[in-house]
């Protein structure tokens, strides 16, 4: 069994640590155990439990009216919020849930390829996978599938974009350049990977740094090669340590800074940051790419 210290569930969650404080003073759907110097910690089940409290909570239910529900009733209504798709886009998210649950990456393989005929690789990811990783998400916190499932399908779906990465051409040497990473608090790689895919595809010259980068790391291949742009996303919730790794890149990199991702998290930077561009799709990124790919 895991172990969560508040400040980690605050992470995980991006429930503020004094909201959490107070729901277990009010309500008895949460009762963290305690070390035995009285500092308290979670558990996995409580972990997905405030997950999913927070999901409810979104969607309009009042936390008094989620306190009476079972737990058997909280992960009904989450699996209804997120069965409210188009009934074909449903039944090939159930077909992948099925491939990921089996982990049969034969199957996953021949549904994936049939996706990305239709609609190519693009809607394939934004239309296709996003909304599956999501469902997959909302299996976890409902105990219908366990972190492994998620990591098996993750690294398939990684697979597919990095070999549609190497198959296109180089960059000409005199392309425009645009530096890719995730910062220190943000490890989900395959939105990244679906940019790195455009920007190349655009005839983009691209430095791909990857996942939970140092900031020092990102500000020394900056000064090294000189891109035009970078580009990260920003969509874990907004820590002090998170807060910290932004305004610390910042304030060491002069070229303008593509941000993708959570538009909450850019509301909560903007203003602090100068020249920082908030791009909400990735039609929006290919349309800026296309427009800024001149010297």
């Amino acid at each position: 069994m895991n172990k969560y210290s508040i400040a980690q569930v605050e992470a995980l969650t991006g429930i503020k640590g004094h909201t959490i404080r107070v729901w277990e003073r009010r309500y008895s759907f949460l009762d963290p155990e305690r070390t035995s110097t009285n500092i308290r910690y979670y558990s996995d089940q409580e972990l997905r439990k405030l997950l999913n409290v927070a999901i409810l909570n979104k969607n309009g239910i009042k936390i008094s009216k989620i306190d009476k529900m079972s737990e058997a009733e909280i992960n009904e209504a989450i699996l209804d919020l997120f069965n409210q798709s188009g009934p074909e886009l449903s039944e090939e998210i159930n077909k992948l849930t099925l491939c990921m649950l089996d982990m049969d990456e034969i199957e996953f393989e021949r549904l994936f390829q049939k996706q990305l005929v239709r609609f190519g690789l693009i809607k394939t990811i934004t239309e296709v996978i996003y909304p599956f990783l999501k469902h997959v998400g909302v299996l976890w916190t409902t105990n219908k599938a366990m972190p492994a499932h998620e990591h098996f399908v993750s690294n398939l779906i990684r697979q597919k974009i990095i070999a549609a990465i190497d198959s296109l051409p180089q960059a000409p040497v005199d392309a425009r350049s645009i530096l890719l990473f995730l910062s220190e608090d943000e490890d989900h790689e395959i939105g990244l990977l679906l940019a790195s895919f455009i920007a190349k595809d655009l005839g983009w010259r691209v430095y791909y740094l990857g996942q939970n980068v140092p900031t020092d790391n990102v500000a020394e291949v900056y000064e090294f090669k000189k891109p035009s742009y970078l580009l990260t996303l920003l969509t874990a919730p907004v820590t002090k340590r998170y807060e910290k790794h932004i305004n610390e890149l910042r304030s060491k990199i002069k070229a303008p800074i593509i941000a993708s991702g959570n538009p909450e998290n850019y509301k909560h930077f903007e203003g602090e940051l100068g020249e920082m561009i908030f791009l909400s799709s990735p039609d929006d990124l290919i349309a800026f790419l296309q427009q800024n790919r001149r010297n």
